[in-house]
């Protein structure tokens, strides 16, 4: 059977939102503190015993999440022309993590993305 290490970081970021075509008060715009956790896939060690660095998985995380801090989401590629859900936030970071972060033996699993303390959406892929 082959190793499998979970990696998992956590961050934050505060961003506006408006969902278009949404049938109750999330219509106006508001704004949340958005809780972001990353959860990573390594199947080999490196030489220092690490699937990848925390330091690097925060790092990376940190410059998309910069991306989004304190700006009105409506605004912003893609969600100028998609709905800035949680759903589609979360798919955005996993995307874009992926791209920066995967390799041949480390990969993004899931992205889960906390719009309250109460309610999140986890996204993955198969």
């Amino acid at each position: 059977m082959s190793a499998k290490y979970t990696l998992k970081i956590c961050t934050d970021f505060a961003a506006a939102h408006t969902l278009r075509d949404y049938p109750g008060d999330c219509s106006r715009m508001h704004g949340h503190n958005w809780k972001l956790e990353v959860e990573m896939i390594a199947r080999e060690l490196n030489n220092v015993g690490m699937g990848l660095d925390f330091k690097e998985i925060k790092k990376a995380t940190k410059l998309v999440a910069k991306e989004l801090d304190h700006r009105y989401l409506n605004e912003i590629k893609p969600f100028d022309k998609i709905n800035p859900t949680a759903e589609n936030i979360a798919a955005y970071f996993y995307q874009q993590l992926s791209d920066r972060l995967n390799t041949n033996t480390i990969t993004v699993s899931a992205v889960i993305l906390w719009e309250t303390d109460r309610a999140c959406v986890k996204y993955a892929e198969e």
